[in-house]
């Protein structure tokens, strides 16, 4: 597939309670939100969008990542959750407007209480190695602390280390077990078979807990956004989306 033409990135901008954020918004369709992994900046998703076709791709740096400047005192899974929605304000989106959803890692975190506090926002949500925060089962070292060393230094700029922090304290005292059952929105969880940061366990567990969630496997590890994951996660999102389209029209050919 070609990748999005139009592409729109701004430098940091105004979204909520004094937050400036680097956003990005490519193509044209269906639009969906990319939310990222802890320290990942938003050009970490090209494997992943590239494959894609007949969207509108917004995607964003988290607060401390990227080009977003680090806020003075860390946010919570909720406030990551209402940023997210700032930024689709941001990104030109009425507030009318259904989108797909899809967080990695910690971003799958924030997706999670997107859909609990926003589910009239959410279309479809894709869950890609995530879990449910507290009471997960754990895999090795913590991602915060992995993320300290250089990623793709060549290409990605190093997160601020007061940024992964507030990202970790936000994620080590969230769970979203109390209302997974009560996600009403399509969702698909995908992970890596060989998952050692967050072990395929847990995305048995969300695919389990949130009613008529699908769960797919792929043979790769934690990092879903490096070439080939990246490409196969993509062929599973545009099936989803084609294979949940009925479910979800609207009435008189909407």
């Amino acid at each position: 597939m070609t990748p999005p033409q139009t592409v729109v990135v701004r430098s940091p901008v105004r979204c909520v309670d004094g937050l400036r954020v680097a956003i990005s918004v490519q193509g044209e369709g269906d639009p969906l939100l990319l939310i990222n992994g802890m320290t990942r900046p938003l050009q970490s998703w090209d494997q992943f969008t590239q494959n894609l076709s007949g969207r509108t791709i917004i995607s964003y740096d988290a607060p401390g990542v990227g080009a977003s400047p680090t806020p003075l005192l860390p946010l919570s899974i909720g406030a990551l959750a209402a940023l997210a929605v700032a930024v689709l304000a941001a990104a030109g989106r009425p507030d009318t407007e259904l989108v797909d959803v899809l967080g990695f890692s910690h971003g799958g975190a924030v997706a999670q209480q997107l859909a609990k506090d926003s589910p009239l926002r959410l279309r479809r949500l894709v869950l890609a190695a995530t879990s449910c925060g507290v009471g997960a089962t754990t895999g090795g070292r913590p991602p915060a602390l992995r993320s300290i060393a250089p990623q793709r230094a060549d290409r990605w700029q190093r997160p601020d280390p007061i940024g992964v922090l507030w990202q970790s304290l936000a994620f080590s005292s969230w769970s979203s077990i109390p209302f997974l059952g009560a996600i009403a929105t399509p969702t698909l969880v995908v992970c890596g078979s060989r998952d050692r940061v967050v072990p395929p366990d847990n995305s048995r567990v969300l695919a389990a807990r949130i009613p008529g969630a699908r769960l797919a496997l792929l043979h790769a590890g934690h990092d879903l956004q490096r070439a080939e994951p990246a490409g196969l996660m993509a062929s599973l999102v545009e099936d989803f989306a084609s294979t949940s389209r009925q479910l979800l029209r609207e009435p008189a050919g909407g």
